[in-house]
């Protein structure tokens, strides 16, 4: 009921705490006819018409706020007296709010918007406020119009900021974006930079400014940047109805940037942005964007791919494509109309031409499903040119075969698409062999692609088929080879499959009637099966497969030098050195691929280098050798690509690369290099891989001050926890260090909600019960922070019952304390007693804990206790007792020795402060802060030492004003 006064200001303040959306909307408009109820309460009509304002120009209804300021200004006109302070002031900044509106509105006349422009000045000229917002809104049109830019750039941007200026960050955003229209990213982004650093910010910024300069950075080449402003920005923007112009901006970026199936997820996730009429600006803003994007899929011929458009219906590509073209059409018309120019429809025409502005997808770091099959890409060229001739191609293929080139796959699949065709006769050429031959060479390059996909049963029927074709052309020892090369393919594909020793021990046997090369290729396969044996039996494995793994790499060694063959002598090294690191023999294993990469260089094989280079820098990465573990990664990785070798395990060595560079003091290029590993598994179905590499990346950007980010990637990764095979255990990680994250960038409610959703989900934990307790303590913090206080009680009341169980007495008394402070700071005095119980509950618990033996930091939690109480009792106005509280932390935090100095030095400050401000003690507050720098100096503390001789110089110079 909102009958009264006092029900209707507690409806209101309730519907303030609330998020913006429909049901604050529609609550606001239930209380502004309840406030019109109450006839002889005017300044409660005031109250709930700038509700309904704000919740009108935060829900995406905007062109609905000039009709409530009406109402609100025919109350200040006739009745200004109902106006407070804050209600008065509000007043003259709405004024703006409804100068946006009106331009946002196309059946606005022009000439009504420069009205309300004159009616802005005028207002501002009476009530004494400069005319600098009045200057800017006339650049806002005309930006908008595309007439007389400059000159109201200029008028606008020389003038100092005033009181009803727009605030700081908004203001960088619109001189910004102005450089940016002309063309200036560069000069922009400079502009942008306190907001897009976090310098300055509002309710709106960073992430609207993250927004309009993801193009820009991409275009300046600063990926690293444009990765995290998408990250940050989209969070900031998701989910909101009066975020239609950023959304818009990020499916751009996605479309521009190579990642359109992350561009679809956004669509989905925001599909209520299509029912949204309030703001057609926004909308036309948004509706491009969508154009962009789905326009992008069409063209790459995803047209038939589900896309989410208006509700009501299922939508594909192309037919959305179609549907928001012909929308956005008709929205510029009206604009173009009204304002009697093109500069609407040319700006929209320009998003819609641009072209993609990298030529490889930018890896996020966050998941995208593949709800787009990835365009097929090019075959890259190779080396040389290819050769005209069928029968050359054939034999160049066969020759860079021999010295395993990566260069002959496009020579294979050339053959391959010759091969296949209805018109191709075989030659019979002596050179080129028969057709037989030709046919199971083929299906031993298919069996090499089936590897590469993991397909190993693929792999191995079509080797099979290659022995029975090199059979029929009369070449037993190819057959022979690739036989034994099949009786391989299955190990790796599930822990505990053996190699079948009977079966390679007679293809070793019959190796020694075939050619010598053909002999010395088996002798790899089996040397592998007993590299791939040993490898699952370590740490421990026996004497037995240690010598057999010895005895098949020697015969393998002995073979290729009596070759000749340099790549299989490197191939042989390379397994000694693989297996010396596997058993902790690293000194070994680096001298050994080391030398591997020498030879290779030195026998000009060099797109053999990368993989041993791989393996080189990930040795170095156990050796704790970061530094050198990047540059010989980097090394890897450089080749790798240079070769074309798309094979090599990518992900994996960005995987490495990752973890080397945080061990060496690189964070950023950590987080590219796990970012990079992310989208690599992703790219190759490696769910598991890329979501632990996420949590890795998360965690750099954690700890290298970028929150925001690891929130992103973290939520990413909770998404498709399930599909990484993730376990319970490994989920609630993920979900406590999301909640972390939230936490520590203010996100009470969204953080609250996740410790809930943590401390259901480790409830049934029947082991750890530690780990209750610790959860249960901070989603009592997170809740309290986010209002939710009968939630945070009944998280108190776990933690203290999980505690009993699984004692965490610093943590449980940390939470007590926090809880104190923040009753403090909700209710104020009204709160001292519920802030004294939990104080008084803290004391309780280190006592215990320490009757009982358990770990705990007594003094310290003594000393914190006192002190929460000392401001508690002096925000209550009880100032002696809060001196004396004060005190009593001074003298417990003593009790810490060299690690108590720093606390006992801010309770001596707070001490301080209450004697001579409350108490008016001056002298003996100065004496005491000049004993406290005495004793920082000594304990070499200078900074909490300049702390209190300038407090002790503010006092002095406090009590000489009087």
């Amino acid at each position: 009921m909102t009958d009264t006064p006092e029900a209707l200001v507690a409806a209101l303040r309730a519907n303030d705490s609330r998020p913006y959306g429909r049901q604050r909307t529609v609550t606001a408009e239930e209380l502004v006819e309840a406030a019109e109820q109450l006839v002889d309460h005017r300044d409660l009509q005031v109250l709930a018409l700038m509700e309904l304002m704000e919740a009108y120009e935060y829900d995406g209804e905007a062109r609905k706020a000039p009709v409530v300021f009406a109402r609100l200004l025919k109350l200040w006109d006739e009745h200004p007296d109902d106006f407070d302070d804050w209600s008065r002031t509000q007043l003259f900044w709405r004024f703006k709010w409804v100068a946006s509106a009106l331009r946002s509105t196309p059946d606005v006349p022009l000439q009504a918007v420069e009205r309300w422009h004159e009616e802005l000045r005028t207002r501002y000229t009476g009530a004494g406020h400069d005319l600098q917002p009045y200057y800017a809104q006339r650049f806002h049109l005309a930006a908008h119009t595309g007439t007389g830019t400059e000159d109201a750039f200029d008028l606008w941007a020389t003038r100092p900021r005033s009181r009803m200026s727009d605030c700081t960050a908004c203001e960088v955003r619109s001189r910004a974006r102005h450089h940016v229209r002309r063309g200036e990213d560069a000069r922009a982004l400079e502009v942008w930079k306190p907001v897009l650093t976090g310098e300055s910010g509002c309710s709106e910024e960073p992430w609207t400014s993250h927004a309009f300069a993801l193009l820009p950075l991409l275009r300046e080449g600063r990926l690293d940047e444009a990765r995290s402003g998408h990250l940050v920005g989209y969070r900031g923007a998701r989910g909101k109805s009066s975020t239609a112009t950023q959304i818009g901006l990020h499916l751009e970026f996605c479309a521009l940037s190579g990642n359109e199936p992350r561009g679809l997820e956004i669509l989905a996730e925001n599909r209520g942005l299509f029912e949204g009429q309030g703001d057609l600006l926004a909308r036309l803003e948004f509706l491009t964007g969508v154009e962009v994007l789905t326009a992008r899929l069409a063209e790459q011929g995803h047209g038939a791919l589900p896309a989410a458009g208006p509700t009501g219906q299922g939508w594909t590509v192309a037919e959305l494509v179609d549907r928001v073209a012909a929308e956005g059409e008709a929205l510029v018309e009206r604009f173009d109309a009204r304002n009697g120019t093109s500069a609407v429809g040319d700006r929209r025409r320009a998003r819609l031409g641009r072209a993609p502005l990298l030529d490889r997808p930018l890896a996020l770091g966050v998941r995208a499903a593949a709800v787009a099959p990835a365009a097929v890409p090019e075959a890259p060229p190779p080396v040389e040119p290819l050769p005209e001739d069928f029968t050359a191609l054939v034999l160049r293929a066969r020759e860079l075969d021999r010295v395993d080139h990566p260069d002959g796959d496009a020579l294979w699949d050339r053959i391959a698409a010759a091969v296949a065709a209805e018109d191709y006769r075989h030659s019979g050429d002596e050179e080129l062999g028969p057709l037989e031959r030709l046919r199971a060479e083929l299906a031993s390059h298919r069996a090499q692609q089936a590897f590469e996909r993991k397909d190993r049963t693929a792999a191995r029927a079509e080797l099979l088929a290659a022995a029975e074709l090199y059979e029929q052309a009369e070449l037993p020892g190819r057959a022979l080879v690739v036989r034994a090369r099949a009786a391989v393919a299955h190990l790796g594909e599930d822990d505990g499959v053996r190699p079948d020793w009977a079966h390679l021990d007679e293809l070793r046997r019959l190796a020694a009637q075939v050619p010598d090369e053909d002999r010395v290729s088996v002798l790899h396969s089996v040397t592998y099966a007993a590299y791939h044996e040993l490898g699952d039996a370590l740490p421990e494995p026996s004497e037995e497969l240690v010598e057999r793994f010895e005895r098949s790499l020697a015969a393998y060694r002995e073979g290729s030098e009596a070759l000749g063959s340099a790549h299989r002598i490197a191939t042989a090294a390379q397994y000694a050195a693989d297996m010396a690191a596997r058993r902790g023999r690293l000194d070994e294993a680096r001298t050994g691929l080391t030398a591997v990469v020498a030879q290779l260089e030195r026998d000009e094989l060099p797109w053999r280098t990368p993989r041993s280079l791989g393996l080189l820098g990930q040795v170095e990465l156990m050796r704790g050798e970061y530094g050198a573990a990047v540059e010989v990664l980097h090394r890897a990785l450089t080749g790798a690509v240079r070769w074309h070798d798309d094979s090599f395990p990518f992900g994996p060595t960005y995987a490495m690369l990752g973890h080397a560079s945080e061990h060496a003091g690189d964070p950023a290029g950590a987080a590219r290099a796990f970012t990079e590993a992310a989208a690599r598994f992703d790219r190759a179905g490696q769910s598991d891989d890329a979501a632990g590499v996420r949590i890795s990346l998360a965690s750099v950007l954690r700890e290298s001050g970028r929150v925001a980010d690891a929130a992103a990637v973290l939520e990413s990764v909770l998404l498709e926890a399930d599909g990484a095979g993730f376990d319970d255990r490994q989920t609630a990680q993920v979900r406590l260090d999301l909640a972390r994250c939230l936490l520590a960038l203010e996100e009470h409610r969204e953080a609250a909600e996740e410790y809930l959703r943590l401390a259901d989900q480790v409830a049934a934990w029947e082991d750890g019960q530690d780990i209750h307790t610790m959860v249960a303590c901070e989603a009592t913090v997170a809740l309290a922070e986010a209002g939710r206080w009968e939630a945070a009680q009944a998280a108190l009341q776990r933690a203290i019952t999980a505690h009993g169980l699984a004692a965490r007495a610093d943590q449980l008394c940390s939470t007590l304390q926090q809880l104190a402070r923040l009753t403090m700071q909700a209710r104020g005095a009204d709160g001292l007693d519920a802030a004294l119980a939990h104080l008084a509950e803290s004391d309780a618990v280190c006592a215990r804990a320490e009757e009982a033996g358990q770990e705990v930091t007594g003094w310290f939690q003594r000393g914190v206790a006192q002190y929460e109480r000392c401001r508690a009792l002096a925000v209550a106005d009880r100032a002696e007792e809060a001196l004396a509280a004060a005190e009593a932390a001074v003298a417990a935090h003593e009790a810490g020795g060299k690690d108590g100095e720093e606390p006992r030095a801010e309770a001596l400050r707070m001490a301080a402060l209450i004697e001579a401000r409350s108490l008016g003690r001056t002298a003996a507050a100065r004496a005491r802060l000049a004993a406290g720098v005495e004793r920082c100096e000594r304990a070499g503390l200078p900074e909490a030492a300049r702390v209190l001789a300038g407090l002790s110089d503010r006092l002095a110079a406090e009590a000489e004003q009087g």
